[in-house]
């Protein structure tokens, strides 16, 4: 379960970061004077929805394509001309994707909106469901922990029936006899919790290892968040199923009596 939250965490993390840094690309039509570029940014930027404008020129552009192609970028010097064009660089709201896109082609001096709005909404679309992927099997997992554990607190007060026995005719509450069924079952929760933490520390920083050197493009959490944000949900599940799976196991045990 622990690691399903962690890749839970760390995956809703980034896609929320993607998310949140979710640009169009917007073209002018050419011939256009730095006062009308100024003037079309301003009308963009007024846009709901729109979060930055940023105008990216000719030079610009043609540094970014040598960027992504690295060692292909040779192909660039081909060219007689710089054949990209100036653009603004547009942040958005993925949410108001339609309404941004539809408003701005309508604008005189665009040209053309590049959007990706296909990726995104895909990128959406996977985001809604690992969400469900991951709310199921943490449900899975806790229901199978609560079931076994209840099993296990059944058997350990069968096997000291007699005992038990001789504390009720003693006059012992049944809280008393009880609390150590329940201190069992949440020591047995928060073990399996912290053990499984243990691992998981060394499985995220493989894992931010791994990713971080070939994809650095990759805004992955910070692991320090991400771990304690782990630590703090494990713990409070182990409390949580570990009484629960102790009530269950006790209460099914008084029915049987």
């Amino acid at each position: 379960m622990t690691l399903i939250i962690a890749g839970w965490n760390v995956s809703s993390s980034v896609t929320d970061a993607i998310k949140g840094e979710s640009e169009i690309s917007v073209y002018f039509k050419e011939g256009l004077t730095d006062a009308e570029i100024i003037e079309l940014t301003n009308l963009v930027t007024n846009v709901f929805g729109v979060k930055s404008v940023n105008l990216v020129n000719e030079d610009e552009a043609y540094e970014r394509m040598e960027s992504v192609l690295g060692g292909d970028a040779q192909v660039l010097s081909f060219f007689e001309e710089n054949p990209f064009d100036a653009f603004l660089e547009v942040g958005i709201e993925l949410s108001e994707i339609d309404a941004i896109v539809s408003q701005i082609n309508q604008m005189e001096k665009v040209d053309l909106v590049r959007d990706n709005k296909e990726v995104l909404n895909r990128l959406s679309h996977m985001s809604d469901v690992l969400n469900l992927v991951s709310y199921f099997a943490i449900a899975a997992v806790g229901i199978t922990t609560l079931v076994i554990l209840s099993h296990i607190i059944r058997q350990g007060i069968y096997h000291h029936r007699e005992q038990i026995n001789t504390l009720e005719l003693l006059g012992a509450p049944k809280y008393f006899i009880a609390l150590p069924f329940y201190i069992e079952g949440i020591g047995m929760t928060l073990t399996g919790g912290l053990l499984s933490l243990i691992l998981s520390h060394f499985v995220l920083s493989e894992i931010y290892l791994q990713v971080s050197g070939p994809l650095p493009f990759i805004p992955l959490p910070d692991q320090g968040g991400v771990m304690q944000n782990l630590i703090l949900m494990v713990i409070g599940l182990s409390l949580i199923l570990g009484y629960l799976g102790s009530a269950f196991g006790v209460s099914s045990s008084r029915g049987k009596n």
